[in-house]
């Protein structure tokens, strides 16, 4: 990565795509990064699409982000990620959601839903690690933990330590939802444990392949 780290997450509203840049960016500032972010939202509440850019380092002055220049690319829907694939670098990384959350545009019969975001992200040339985030939400009883089991995804891809946002994370329930804490740092782990493993996958088939 350069000095300056770019990361572009999107999704759905309602996914927490915002509240996971924010949490990401109040780890960056810990550490005493400048960060700058900025969100687009398509009535978010109702389930529109969500982009939200965050930029930091030394000295960030916008948080624009530039085709072809984002780091990472959290994608907490995959076919949102395979549609912002574009604003990746080169050598970027995607970490993509496959747990299908169809976009209204979809049900408005706007866009035809990719038949596999993931696959067609690759055959981009871009790496991607996939994995499903909402079951493994869901499997901790509570869907909206996926943002936690994303960021938790992102951590082993950061220029800093996971433990860094992780604690930024438990940071937002200690005082208000102090009983959400283990719940969280469970999502928080299940993110990288499902993240190291389709990273281990990916590598396997390429060497297979």
């Amino acid at each position: 990565m350069s000095e300056t780290t770019n990361i572009l997450v999107v999704g759905i509203g309602g996914q927490g795509v915002m509240t996971a840049t924010e949490i990401l960016a109040e780890a960056a500032i810990a550490l005493g990064h400048d960060a700058k972010k900025t969100e687009v939202a398509g009535m978010a509440q109702r389930g529109g699409v969500v982009s939200s850019h965050l930029r930091f380092g030394k000295r960030v002055l916008s948080p624009q982000i530039t085709p072809g220049t984002a780091d990472i690319l959290l994608g907490f829907e995959a076919a949102e990620g395979m549609r912002w694939r574009h604003m990746l670098r080169p050598d970027g990384q995607a970490l993509m959601n496959v747990g299908r959350l169809t976009p209204p545009v979809v049900d408005l019969g706007l866009y035809e839903y990719p038949a596999d975001p993931v696959a067609s992200v690759r055959a981009a040339g871009t790496r991607v690690v996939a994995f499903d985030a909402t079951s493994i939400a869901l499997g901790l009883g509570e869907i909206r933990l996926g943002n936690t089991v994303m960021l938790g995804a992102i951590s082993s891809y950061l220029p800093f330590p996971a433990e860094v946002l992780e604690a930024a994370v438990l940071k937002r329930f200690a005082t208000r939802k102090p009983a959400l804490l283990e719940l969280n740092r469970r999502a928080f782990a299940a993110g990288r444990d499902a993240a190291a493993n389709a990273s281990a996958e990916e590598l396997a088939a390429a060497v297979a392949g």
